[in-house]
């Protein structure tokens, strides 16, 4: 009896022992896995490096990125020498914003960097931001074995708060061996929905940069291509830095377009070529490498104004007074597009001055509650937005998204019987709008001569007042008669 208790008692301490020796051993294990994605070297830049190994040609380094404006800010921000806040950067698709980011953190060899990819799907964002940070979420846990409950299940948002947590711990650690704060990238922040979830992901991300910025533990960067990040995030911020990432002025843009053409064909293009083609795209870093990789540069620039003209038109063209009713929403959404496009194109006419000889082109551009007014609708405009028609930047100013789409805008507008087919769609959605706000009574009985009596009587029940009802035949219907 005395063994076999010593014996059960024996089994429970060892079980236990080697329980409880695991859990601390797996918890020390999960944040020096941790650590360890922020030690040198970063999959991004394998990925990187990848591609200009595929694209390799016989130049000095510096001629491979474009030195923008902006580069020293981010590369202190990156590196960790800029603390105390953190940023968005918000600019139009295509701007360079991800490849500064990049840029910056090869120059430390990814250092205290950890970059991931935002989605849509909180449980895609979760697994990305796992292999971001090497975590696991306790799903390698055998705790079980040992009769150790693990975490419970939860959801992708409490996941998230998980690995934020011991996030948190592993950059106390460092503050105190290195001095400088983890640098956390979220690249492509607008493809987050903006629906209950995607805010609810958005507040939690924003209260953990306000925590860490504040004790210099962390600086979180985001990186959006749409207002409605600004917008969201401006509600709470107090340490947020915004970067404006732009197009490049027009010298910038030419001597981008000569480094590239170097790069693909080691030619160097003449100046006046190299304005044709900054005049037909502008500054635009994605539109520029495309153009530099074609052996005829123009083709390329008339194929980009046509490819962006046939995106608006398939996304918002109008279809005349001739449409019908059931497709009067997307009219709705379709109309005010183009009427804010006019408006842009309007003020591009009172303009004094839309092209610098240094600067480049200066697009027209219009208050963000002055195009809500414009178009009638405060809605729309975040999804004009996403699609990259219209872009608002962070002054709230609205414009065309890129020197192509108000290209676009401007040949659309400048088409023989314009105005008056756009006013016909407009008038075709009110009278559509009118016949469902109209309510028509039909009384059966009165047809083919049917009448109705009325009658009024006294206390007494005595006939005091009597009435007919008929319908009177109307004009038309006399002359067709005496036809």
């Amino acid at each position: 009896m005395f063994e076999s208790a010593l014996t059960t008692f024996a089994s429970i301490t060892i079980l236990g022992a080697v329980g409880y020796s695991y859990t601390r051993y797996y918890k020390w294990n999960v944040l020096r896995k941790m650590e360890n994605a922020f030690t040198p070297g970063d999959p991004v830049l394998d990925l990187a490096a990848r591609g200009k190994e595929m694209d390799k040609v016989n130049l000095p380094d510096e001629t491979h990125w474009v030195t923008r404006d902006d580069q020293d800010k981010i590369d202190a921000i990156v590196n960790g020498t800029r603390i105390g806040a953190y940023h968005l950067l918000i600019g139009e698709k295509g701007t360079g914003k991800s490849s500064m980011l990049i840029d910056a953190m090869a120059k430390i060899d990814g250092e205290g960097v950890a970059m991931l990819e935002a989605h849509a799907d909180l449980e895609i964002f979760r697994v990305r931001l796992g292999k971001a940070l090497d975590f696991e979420y306790h799903e390698d846990n055998i705790g079980s074995l040992f009769s150790i409950r693990g975490p419970r299940d939860a959801s992708a948002l409490l996941d998230i708060e998980r690995a934020f947590n011991k996030l948190e711990k592993v950059a106390l650690r460092r503050r105190d061996k290195v001095g400088r704060p983890l640098v956390i990238i979220i690249n492509s922040a607008h493809l987050l929905r903006d629906d209950e979830d995607g805010r609810d992901l958005l507040e939690l991300i924003q209260q953990r940069a306000e925590q860490w910025a504040a004790s210099n533990l962390a600086t979180m960067i985001i990186n959006s291509d749409d207002y409605w990040v600004y917008e969201r995030l401006k509600q709470l911020a107090t340490r947020m830095e915004v970067t404006a990432i732009m197009d490049l002025s027009k010298q910038k843009a030419m001597q981008a377009l000569k480094k590239f053409r170097l790069k693909y064909y080691n030619e160097e293009p003449s100046p006046s070529i190299l304005e044709q083609v900054y005049d037909k795209v502008g500054g635009r870093l994605n539109y520029l490498n495309r153009v530099a990789r074609n052996p005829d540069m123009l083709k390329v620039c008339d194929d980009i104004n046509r490819k962006e003209k046939t995106w608006f038109l398939n996304q918002c063209w109008i279809l005349g007074e001739e449409m019908d009713d059931d497709v009067m929403d997307q009219q709705k959404y379709a109309s005010a597009a183009m009427v804010l496009a006019k408006a842009l194109v309007d003020r591009e006419k009172d303009m004094t001055k839309t092209y610098d000889g240094e600067l480049g082109h200066i697009l027209p551009q219009i208050p963000l509650h002055e195009a809500r007014q414009i178009m009638t609708r405060a809605d729309f405009i975040q999804s004009y937005d996403h699609i990259n028609i219209f872009t608002i930047d962070s002054n709230a100013m609205v414009r065309a998204d890129s020197v192509p789409m108000q290209n676009a805008f401007r040949e659309v507008c400048s088409q023989e019987g314009f105005e008056e087919f756009l006013e016909a769609t407009l008038d075709r959605i009110s009278a559509i709008e009118s016949l469902g706000r109209t309510r028509e009574i039909t009384i059966k009985d009165l047809w083919n001569k049917g009448k109705y009596h009325f009658s009024t009587t006294n206390a007494r029940g005595n006939l005091e007042r009597k009435l007919t009802m008929e319908v009177e035949a109307g004009k038309e219907e006399d002359e067709d008669a005496g036809s």
